[in-house]
């Protein structure tokens, strides 16, 4: 469930929606199906041995917040909702509910962490994000495409993994496992894709 009241100040009008291809869904999009609209939570690639690829999608009905997964097959196509954007700066968490403040109006709302999917464990203190907004309820966050993040875990090197394709397991500040090159450490800062929680460089600032 949302845990904010509507705001006044965003046109009350009707939503419009543009067909995109399963394949191209992202977490955060807004997409109409069955007469219902659902906030995507997180997407995987699914390649069976026998058959076509497909998309399994986790979402979550914006109305009544009841979570579920649908798959689509890579060349299905589906209905995307336009929603009105607005920027905004995260501030904290308290426990499950994550407080957010408009730049223009800096009106502050909550939203639930299941809302903003897994890129939640990204948030940063007043981090800029974008808000999507259906009928005036923010529905969705959409966090900056990369983050830097401090390693405190990082597994050994095996020996003779020299391969740069020969990624190891490591963990990052806010506990969320990570495969990074041979030659990461512990203690070492990485950029990280928000979307796909995946190692992208080493920091070089």
């Amino acid at each position: 469930m949302l845990e904010t009241a509507a705001n006044p100040a965003l046109p009350n009008n009707p939503q419009h929606t543009m067909k995109i291809g399963a394949n191209q869904i992202r977490p955060g999009n807004v997409i109409e199906h069955e007469g219902k609209q659902f906030g995507v939570l997180k997407i995987q690639l699914i390649t069976p041995g026998k058959g076509g690829a497909f998309i399994q999608v986790d979402m979550r009905d914006i109305k009544t917040g009841v979570k579920t997964n649908q798959r689509w097959r890579t060349a299905d196509t589906v209905e995307k909702l336009s929603t009105d954007q607005k920027t905004a700066n995260y501030l904290f968490a308290d426990g499950d509910m994550l407080t957010f403040m408009e730049q223009e109006s800096y009106e502050q709302f909550n939203l639930t962490r299941e809302t903003v999917g897994d890129q939640a464990d990204f948030l940063q203190d007043n981090m800029e994000v974008t808000i999507d907004y259906v009928e005036g309820n923010p529905v969705a966050v959409h966090l900056p495409q990369t983050v830097v993040m401090q390693l405190v875990e990082a597994d050994p090197v095996v020996k003779g993994q020299t391969a740069a394709s020969s990624y190891k397991p490591a963990k990052l500040e806010n506990g969320r496992r990570i495969m990074v090159p041979p030659h990461i450490e512990a203690g070492i800062k990485v950029v990280v894709n928000t979307e796909t929680g995946e190692y992208v460089e080493r920091f070089k600032g």
